[in-house]
C-alpha cells in the first residue's frame, strides 16, 4: 500500500516524519502493553528475558551481516545494480522478524495476531513510501520499483508461516520466550530505525504529539479487540 501511495503521489517529508514517529510509538506500545504481558503469562520472567536476548542477537546479527541500507546511500554508489540489490535483500531479510512476530501472535491468540499485524502494517506504510520514492528515482521505472518493494513484503509472509506453524504447538515456556523475542524485535526496529528517521529534534512538540497519538491508538485497538 505504501509503495503505491508513494508512486501515485509523493507525500511531503513532514508527513513521513510524523508517520514514522506515530508508527514507532505503536510498535513500542504493543510490545510493552501486549507482547510482554502475554509472554509473562506463558513463562517466567527469566525465560522471557532469554527470549528478549535471543531477539536482540537475531536483529544485531542481521544488521552486522547485512546492514539495512537506505536508498539515499545508493546515490553515492558507482555500481547501481549492486547497491539496489543490497538494498532489496537487506529490507527483505529485515522483514522476516516482523512476520515472525505476527505469526507468534496468531499462534498464541488470533486477536493478538491481528493487533500485531495491524501495527506492523501501519508502520510499513511510511517505511515503504520512504523506500519506493528514492528507488523510483534510481531505476526510473514505476512498475519495477513497486514490484521490488512488494517483493520484500512477501518475506514477512515467510516469517509469519514459520512463526505460526512452527511455534503454535510448542510448550508454553517456548512460546513465552518467542513472544519476548518478538517484543524485542519490534522495539529494536522502532528505536534503531523508525525514530532516528523521524528526526524528533525537528519540531519536537509536534512529533511528541504523534508519539502520544500512537500509544493512544494502541490502547484503543486493545480495547476494541
Amino acid at each position: 500500500m505504501g509503495s503505491g501511495i508513494g508512486l501515485l503521489k509523493k507525500p511531503s517529508e513532514k508527513f513521513l516524519r510524523y508517520s514514522l514517529a506515530f508508527a514507532a510509538s505503536m510498535m513500542i506500545g504493543i510490545s510493552l502493553m501486549e507482547l510482554i504481558p502475554e509472554a509473562l503469562e506463558s513463562a517466567s520472567a527469566i525465560f522471557v528475558l532469554i527470549g528478549f536476548a535471543l531477539g536482540t542477537s537475531i536483529v544485531l546479527a542481521l544488521d552486522k551481516i547485512l546492514p539495512h541500507l537506505h536508498p539515499e546511500f545508493c546515490k553515492k554508489e558507482e555500481n547501481m545494480v549492486r547497491c539496489v540489490a543490497m538494498l532489496v535483500i537487506g529490507i527483505a531479510l529485515h522483514n522476516i522478524p516482523e512476520g515472525l512476530a505476527i505469526g507468534i501472535g496468531f499462534a498464541l491468540e488470533p486477536s493478538l495476531g491481528i493487533l500485531i499485524a495491524l501495527v506492523i502494517a501501519l508502520q510499513d506504510i511510511p517505511e515503504n513510501i520512504a523506500t519506493v520514492i528514492p528507488l523510483y528515482s534510481l531505476t526510473g521505472k514505476r512498475r519495477l520499483s513497486f514490484a521490488i518493494v512488494f517483493g520484500t513484503i512477501l518475506f514477512e509472509l515467510f516469517g509469519f508461516l514459520i512463526g505460526f506453524f512452527v511455534l503454535r504447538d510448542m510448550p508454553s515456556v517456548m512460546l513465552g520466550m518467542a513472544l519476548g523475542a518478538a517484543a524485542e524485535v519490534m522495539t529494536f526496529i522502532s528505536v534503531h530505525e523508525l525514530l532516528p528517521e523521524a528526526k524528533l529534534t525537528e519540531n519536537p512538540h509536534g512529533k511528541s504529539a504523534a508519539i502520544l497519538a500512537g500509544f493512544a491508538a494502541v490502547l484503543l485497538a486493545i480495547t476494541l479487540l
